[in-house]
Formats: C-alpha cells, sequence, structure tokens
C-alpha cells in the first residue's frame, strides 16, 4: 500500500475571531482561507479531499512538497493583514480511501499533530521527516515527543522553518479576534504592563482596554 502525506490546516483562533467579528464575518473568513488556499494546491502537487468548518483536509504523494505547501499556506494566506494565523500539521503513512474520502490511523495522527501546532507554525511527524529527506530552503527543527490521545506511542514532532526566519516571524496578532494586523493599518494600539498590542479595529481595542487580563497571559 502506498504512502501518502495528509495535511490539516485551519485557522487558529476561529472561536475568537466568531466571539469578536460575528458569525458572517467567521464564516466569510473562513470561506476566503479555503480559496486562497485551493490556489497553492495545483503548484504543490496536492488535492483537497475535504474542508471541516474552517480547516482543510490535504493529500499529497510527495512529502517534500507538502512541507513547501504547508510553509506557503502559513506565509502566504495566513501571514497578511486582517486575516487569522493559520497552523499546519501533516503525517505520513498508508490509507484507504472511499468514495473520495480517506480513512485509516495516519489521517487520524494528521488531524492530532495539526492540534497540537501554534499559530503560524507547521508541524510535522517524524515519519514525515524521513519520508521527506533534506528540504532545500527549509530548516526541520526538532520540537519533541508529544503524547496524543487513541495514538499508543509519543509522537517526536518537527517544526518547519523557512530558512532565516524565526518560527514565529510574522505580522502583531490581535489579542482579541486574533487576527493578524498590519502596524501601518491597524485601528489603535495599547501598552499593557509594558507590552505593545496591535487592534484591527477599535472594537477591539475597547475590548482590551475594559479587560486586558482576559486576553493576555497576565
Amino acid at each position: 500500500m502506498a504512502d501518502h502525506t495528509f495535511l490539516f490546516a485551519d485557522l487558529s483562533g476561529f472561536t475568537a475571531l466568531t466571539e469578536a467579528h460575528g458569525d458572517e464575518e467567521a464564516a466569510d473568513l473562513a470561506a476566503e482561507f479555503c480559496l486562497a488556499t485551493r490556489r497553492l494546491l495545483e503548484d504543490n502537487d496536492a488535492e483537497e479531499i475535504k474542508t471541516i468548518g474552517d480547516a482543510m483536509m490535504i493529500r499529497s504523494d510527495d512529502a517534500r512538497r507538502a512541507i513547501h505547501l504547508g510553509l506557503s499556506i502559513v506565509h502566504e494566506v495566513g501571514k497578511q493583514h486582517g486575516f487569522p494565523v493559520v497552523r499546519v500539521g501533516m503525517h505520513t503513512g498508508p490509507a484507504v480511501e472511499r468514495t473520495g474520502d480517506w480513512f485509516g490511523s495516519t489521517v487520524n495522527v494528521a488531524a492530532r499533530v495539526s492540534g497540537a501546532a501554534s499559530g503560524n507554525q507547521v508541524l510535522l511527524s517524524e515519519v514525515t521527516r524521513s519520508e521527506a529527506g533534506e528540504v532545500h530552503g527549509i530548516e526541520l527543527r526538532e520540537r519533541g515527543r508529544q503524547t496524543f490521545k487513541n495514538v499508543s506511542q509519543p509522537l517526536l514532532l518537527f517544526e518547519a522553518v523557512r530558512q532565516g526566519q524565526a518560527s514565529t516571524e510574522g505580522l502583531p496578532i490581535d489579542p482579541v479576534c486574533r487576527m493578524a494586523v498590519d502596524p501601518s493599518r491597524r485601528a489603535g494600539v495599547l501598552v499593557h504592563e509594558g507590552v505593545e498590542y496591535s487592534f484591527c479595529s477599535l472594537d477591539c481595542a475597547g475590548r482590551f482596554a475594559a479587560k486586558p487580563a482576559a486576553y493576555t497571559d497576565a
């Protein structure tokens, strides 16, 4: 049975976005995310399997190209003004296809790895790392072992990062709705306990000012 690399990409902080801006805007952004991601699939030799709310399930026959795709989704889709940050996870192995959908432990593990990723992060399993080999222009940094529900053994995970870039590099994130904010286009800025926060709208700035502890680690 041939191996496949399954990639899950979704909007990190989608619940916060919905709470701050409402169902309609959140749904529109989810649709925009899926449309923008679809534009990247052909050039990376990958196919969309399905959408699940604000998430997309994607399949590739090439682990190396799947990693490039994951980074393109994070950088070209997620790191733009007024858009929620994106997280991606992937795993490689055999799977079974039925009427256009795919099933098996490989798919389940890929979803678990995606759930462990933070915003602006591409995580992959050790199996995908091994299958991909050396990936030009990309560093694969070990991130330790994690235990996942219904997975018998802890998985060693790696983060894919473009060479010369920090894993968290990108636009500031609105702490209320979790959207990226271009500093030149932000609607407001507040300083709380020595940390500067940027906001996509005056509404988000007002919510933060009224109750900053709800949106910070403090």
